[in-house]
């Protein structure tokens, strides 16, 4: 199947916004729902095998975003960050599933890349649906069924919150879909109030799953870069507040620009 869509396959899933994909010599694979998918860069975009749904693949995406436009904005902001752009052509915000994203979230706290990735496959091998090559992220009720043998994926003292997440969405008191209707400063509120969820948690959501294009997350490499190139120190809501107010709507862009700063230079 085809893919043809603007799209650079390493710096977009291998940048630590979604914790599913693995590469594989030239193919990476990720899991999509009950979908096992494998997909190998090409000049038109992507050739993909094992995805019943292709537009759900465009919508994960982000098909509508206007590459050319976003960088063309956040370059008129900063010429730095748009020479970065250029060595990231295709580089794209991804749409992931809320309740998803939420959880996987909530497992990276004081977390590295390749931490969190265990933890989310542990999480998914133990609780999830067997796809054959890989599981199925878990629901909710999944994780509830099987929560004493939770230990045995070796989350650290995020294990008390994830479960406590999982019994919230159960019964609705937490509901990833009505997030959905919300603007960035609701949708930040209403994150940062779930036990283990703070503000760059809430920010990541925001954006790789909420679509707040003008979330600006900042971790240790974000914010070293913010002071190094702008002068930028203090807490979290400073830092993240002058990125949003610098780099307009299309701050979450900018974001994952930097990000790879250290892999350009």
């Amino acid at each position: 199947m085809r893919l043809e869509l603007e799209v650079s396959l390493d710096p977009t899933l291998g940048c630590g916004q979604a914790h599913r994909w693995r590469k594989e010599g030239d193919v990476w694979t990720g899991v999509l729902g009950r979908d096992v998918v494998r997909m190998r860069q090409t000049e038109y975009g992507a050739e993909v095998e094992g995805c019943s749904d292709l537009s759900r693949l465009r919508d994960y995406f982000r098909a509508e975003d206007d590459l050319a436009g976003i960088v063309a904005d956040i370059s008129s902001r900063d010429e730095y960050v748009a020479s970065l752009s250029a060595h990231c052509p295709g580089l794209r915000i991804l749409r992931q599933p809320h309740w998803e994203c939420l959880a996987t979230y909530l497992l990276a706290t004081n977390a590295n890349v390749a931490r969190i990735g265990k933890m989310v496959e542990s999480v998914c091998d133990l609780f999830g649906d067997d796809l054959g090559a890989r599981h199925a992220f878990p629901t909710p009720s999944q994780i509830l069924d099987g929560a004493d043998r939770v230990c045995e994926c070796r989350l650290g003292f995020r294990e008390q919150r994830f479960i406590e997440l999982a019994q919230r969405v159960e019964d609705g008191e937490v509901d990833p879909e009505a997030i959905a209707e919300l603007d960035y400063e609701r949708c930040v509120e209403e994150l940062i109030g779930i036990k283990g969820v703070g503000p760059k948690v809430a920010d990541c959501v925001a954006l790789f799953a909420y679509g707040h294009l003008e979330a600006f997350p900042v971790d240790a490499r974000i914010q070293k870069s913010m002071e190094e190139l702008y002068g930028v120190t203090g807490s979290y809501k400073v830092v993240s507040r002058y990125g949003r107010e610098k780099f307009g709507r299309y701050a979450g862009y900018a974001q994952e620009f930097l990000y790879h700063r250290e892999f350009i230079e």
